[in-house]
């Protein structure tokens, strides 16, 4: 096997992961803000009242601050899909490009088109008409963040395509099984809701403040209420998506699974760890036993988030890697050797097509076929199959993390919604404080979801098709290693700018009241 240049891979990995993680800092809150000034604007539309209105514009604000922030670092990830992996990028065809195409003519269009009427269409289009175009911006908001999701969902289960040794990429045979694979669904449902949650925490934290400060008292409780009764319904909603996802993870990553629960040895009855410190075990690429400092399980729990039944087996980091022929489940070591099979039949195939040996070039096509499914293990051939491993600790925290903020989100929202019906919200000074301080802990559980969703998955970029070793371009180490570094002062500055400005803005406050308060 050809020489990897290990540095190359970790710095293109560590850009993408910048970039991304920069530029979903930004996402979530335009993909619920959009919404939740679209029921705003309702309600104005619905009862005629100008403080409504007033309410409406000012979060509208903040929603087109964040969004042109938010398209710049957007723009850039895309472009790193050429530089950095062209590889990826020939290997997926059109697969991966078709929903980013369909993503750009359609939902960035009619977003970016009736984002105009909705910021200066004011007295100049009829309410109803300014009213559509403030739902068409969030659908089309929402329906970007879709075919984006889509693309990633393919990457971790890929489906309705069909590899073409010819070409030696892959094409789609059927968009509807890409579009609605249920990776593709949960993954955009959970990922966009989410979203929501992070925009009615967002919505509450800032009109905490107001209350905290004395000032804007209408707006404050009047958005406080929409903020939680949405944040509360989506919330809720999040847990379900939530455990569909987990039930796709288990059936096609089981080893992302065992990453996220910190699960080295599988098991009937599989406990799910509520609370738990994990040793340094992943460094050695070796897999031990006792894997926990301390813990508190659930028994049987993770059997039944992961396959609806108490008593399922659940396999651990070790059944994958060493293998279970008790559970049907076959060694990393056989999957490399069968992987490089299907290396050396393709090879084959296009060397024997070449010379004209069609008989023989149709035996190396079969047993290509038959191996196909492991083609991305080949690339191990040699190597240790631990390397295989995800990053055990950082997908262990990242997801208990994500999940115990999440069910603290629940209850925040029902304590919020609770106090501002009974009109005592105001009075309650340590549940403002708390209310402001909840708006960095949103971002926190937004960013470690997709850090359980994409460390989770690694090595590979294509589940079981395509490790990240060999998805990269092959350009020097050090230009990657350099515009990681610019990228990361541009992204920081834009990130500090947006703070400022948003801050400004909040501190502003909207515009004067049509009538006193």
């Amino acid at each position: 096997m050809e020489h990897i240049d290990f540095s190359l891979v970790d710095w293109s990995r560590a850009q993408f992961a910048l970039t991304a993680m920069y530029h979903w800092l930004f996402v979530p809150l335009t993909l619920g803000l959009s919404f939740i000034v679209a029921i705003m604007e309702s309600l104005y539309v619905k009862t005629g009242n100008e403080e409504w209105k007033r309410i409406t514009k000012f979060w509208m604000t903040l929603f087109g601050i964040n969004f042109a922030i938010g398209v710049a670092t957007g723009i850039i990830l895309e472009f790193e899909f050429g530089t950095n992996w062209s590889n990826y990028s020939w290997f997926v065809g059109d697969i991966f490009g078709a929903p980013l195409a369909i993503e750009g003519i359609m939902a960035f269009f009619l977003e970016s088109t009736f984002i105009a009427v909705m910021f200066f269409g004011w007295n100049k289009v009829s309410k109803k008409f300014h009213l559509l175009s403030s739902w068409l911006v969030a659908i089309g908001s929402n329906l970007s963040a879709l075919w984006i999701l889509v693309a990633n969902g393919w990457m971790q289960f890929p489906a309705g395509m069909q590899f073409n040794p010819d070409t030696a990429r892959n094409e789609m045979i059927d968009f509807w099984s890409v579009l609605f694979s249920p990776v593709a669904i949960n993954k955009f449902l959970h990922t966009v809701t989410s979203g929501y949650v992070l925009s009615a925490i967002f919505v509450i934290g800032v009109s905490a403040w107001y209350l905290l400060k004395k000032k804007e008292i209408n707006l404050a409780k009047r958005s406080m209420v929409v903020a939680a009764t949405f944040g509360l319904i989506s919330s809720i909603y999040l847990i379900s998506t939530g455990d569909g996802s987990a039930k796709a993870v288990a059936k096609y990553q089981p080893m992302k699974l065992a990453a996220m629960e910190g699960l080295y040895y599988g098991s009937d009855h599989a406990p799910l760890i509520a609370v738990g410190a994990l040793k340094n075990c992943e460094d050695t690429l070796q897999v031990h036993r006792q894997s926990f400092i301390f813990e508190v399980p659930i028994y049987g729990a993770l059997s039944y988030l992961a396959f609806g039944n108490f008593d399922e087996f659940v396999p651990g980091i070790h059944d994958l890697v060493h293998g279970n022929p008790e559970h049907g489940i076959i060694s990393y070591q056989e999957k490399i050797e069968k992987g490089k099979i299907a290396i050396d039949a393709l090879a084959e195939y296009k060397t024997l097509k070449k010379i004209g040996d069609t008989q023989n070039a149709a035996i190396a096509l079969k047993t290509f076929e038959d191996n196909f499914q492991y083609f991305g293990y080949g690339y191990y051939f040699g190597r240790d199959p631990h390397e295989l491993i995800p990053p055990v600790r950082m997908s262990f925290y990242a997801f208990h993390i994500m999940v115990g903020l999440g069910t603290y989100f629940v209850l925040f929202f029902i304590l919020i919604l609770f106090f501002t019906l009974k009109k005592q919200v105001v009075d309650k000074k340590w549940l403002l404080r708390l209310a402001v301080w909840t708006i960095p802990l949103a971002y926190v559980a937004s960013e470690a979801g997709w850090i359980v969703a994409e460390v989770g998955r690694q090595p590979w970029v294509i589940q079981d098709l395509l490790p990240s070793i060999a998805a990269v371009s092959q350009i020097d180490s050090s230009s990657v290693m350099i515009t990681f570094f610019l990228f990361l002062a541009i992204f920081t500055t834009l990130l500090i700018a947006e703070i400022r400005i948003m801050l400004s803005q909040i501190k502003k406050g909207p515009e004067s009241s049509p009538s006193k308060q």
